[in-house]
């Protein structure tokens, strides 16, 4: 087992395990900590943009070899059921992160990146190196530290960050189901107190997810009460669940999700994914900011152990810069939009202006993705020549 490689990622999802393939790939010692093994179902609205599709093929990562839908239409609805559609600028695909996290995990393993099922219990920073401690007792020394463990963690609360001190209303829930739905379609769905997303992965099968309000859902007794006396008050969702079949032993959840602002660094440790900020599902595309935030840090922590970044600082900096650039409108628009759905009167305008003028949906739209990403000429760090 290496105990001091080049890089230690904490956190084995789609941000962690892209970071994982971009530097070992790029001749880099990389160690990934999870916490969890592969396969395992996440809560997530399991739809990308193709935006990240060059990075992807550049990692030489086959997609869809895993037969994910392909999608190129939306609509949405408010929580009366009032309902417009549209063509996605991009267009994307489906694939559950069943199936995608364990062929990036395998993918990872193949480049020679070594996986550990462990929690990370304290991560210190001495001597401009960093110290890595979990629960099984390891330690591991590293230059570099990515934190992708999510959208809140243990870790959080070392770091004493922001945004962990506060609570969060919001619940998430998931589950996969059979039954009719168009392959090339992406739903988002209003109800009062939350949205819901629905589209097809991999297997013909249907990725139901939800938001709620953790107020609204406590007033029931259980998921499926609160679904069918909330979420089904809107007319398509009703439909939906009506004719799908729980393909779950049951749906899954994850509470305490926060959309408040994140910094995409903390004590010298580079957040990436959801670990440095969360879009609505509304806007349904934090997998591909996740993928793209990993490419992101990856590219600069192969100039600094390159030498091409003089200093830690300047690293920081550069990181944050481009985080922001790439992100943080997307994330003020993805918060500007979930207050107006949850306004009745104002999404019942909203929609009625853009029924007038549909142009408009296509240009919101564009405001939560991202362009085509550009890859960089990619270097191989000096060391490992």
């Amino acid at each position: 087992m290496k105990t001091n490689p080049d890089v230690v990622v904490i956190g084995g999802g789609l941000a962690g395990l892209t970071t994982a393939i971009h530097l070992s790939k790029s001749g880099l010692e990389v160690t990934l900590i999870e916490k969890n093994e592969y396969p395992k179902h996440k809560v997530c609205g399991e739809y990308i943009s193709n935006e990240v599709l060059p990075h992807l093929q550049w990692l030489g990562l086959e997609i869809f070899d895993l037969k994910p839908s392909h999608i190129s239409k939306m609509e949405f609805s408010t929580a009366s059921g009032k309902i417009i559609s549209g063509d996605l600028p991009l267009g994307g695909f489906g694939i559950s992160r069943y199936v995608l996290d364990n062929y990036l995990s395998e993918k990872a393993v193949e480049n020679g990146c070594q996986i550990i099922q462990d929690t990370v219990t304290d991560i210190q920073f001495i001597d401009d190196e960093f110290h890595v401690f979990t629960s099984d007792n390891m330690k591991l020394k590293s230059k570099i530290v990515l934190g992708a463990y999510g959208k809140r963690s243990n870790i959080d609360l070392k770091l004493n960050r922001e945004f962990i001190q506060k609570n969060s209303p919001w619940l998430a829930v998931k589950a996969h189901y059979s039954g009719n739905f168009s392959n090339d379609l992406v739903g988002l769905h209003n109800f009062k107190g939350g949205y819901c997303g629905v589209s097809k992965v991999e297997d013909n099968k249907i990725n139901i997810c939800y938001l709620a309000d953790y107020e609204t859902f406590k007033q029931y007794k259980n998921i499926e009460e609160f679904q069918s006396k909330v979420v089904c008050k809107n007319p398509h969702l009703k439909a939906i669940f009506e004719n799908c079949k729980l393909l779950f032993e049951r749906p899954i959840t994850i509470s305490q999700i926060s959309f408040e602002k994140k910094e995409a660094v903390e004590n010298h440790i580079l957040m990436i994914g959801d670990t440095a900020g969360l879009i609505h599902p509304l806007c349904g595309n934090g997998m591909a900011m996740a993928i793209h935030s990993a490419k992101i840090a990856s590219e600069l922590i192969i100039e600094f152990l390159d030498k091409r970044i003089n200093s830690r600082k300047e690293l920081e900096e550069k990181y944050s810069k481009e985080w922001n650039m790439n992100f943080k409108n997307r994330l003020s628009t993805g918060r500007f939009l979930s207050k107006i759905l949850r306004m009745e009167k104002l999404a019942t305008f909203f929609m009625q202006l853009l029924a007038i003028f549909p142009f408009l949906l296509p240009i919101i739209i564009k405001k939560t993705h991202g362009k085509p990403i550009i890859l960089k000429a990619q270097y191989v760090p000096k060391h490992k020549i």
